[in-house]
């Protein structure tokens, strides 16, 4: 299933995050029913570099500079994104509704 960003948005209900996992509760906009998707929290997909003499050297600076790094929520080149990662894990619970251009709950 080819999903577009703009499209599952309308789908947010919210996102609540801990510290291991991020929730997120898709509402079906028809229905009203919400389904939740639970996927892992991942602060960073890209790589940090930090040497051994980093590590040694300043221990505090590279445990925050890894700590503090960014993380995806949602953006619009979101391929990456914790949303679309939420909603492909559920995406199988969803179609798309030609009439009202819209995801929606499948008929059970």
């Amino acid at each position: 299933m080819q999903v577009e960003c703009e499209k599952i948005m309308p789908l947010l209900d919210y996102i609540k995050i801990d510290k291991a996992v991020v929730a997120c509760h898709f509402k079906c906009p028809v229905s009203k029913k919400k389904i939740v998707s639970t996927v892992a929290f991942e602060p960073y997909d890209g790589k940090i570099v930090l040497s051994w003499k980093d590590y040694l050297l300043h221990p505090l600076k590279s445990y925050n500079r890894y700590l503090h790094t960014p993380i995806v929520i949602y953006s619009q080149e979101c391929e990456k994104s914790i949303v679309l990662k939420a909603f492909k894990q559920v995406a199988s619970a969803f179609i798309w509704d030609e009439n009202l251009q819209l995801y929606r709950l499948k008929e059970l």
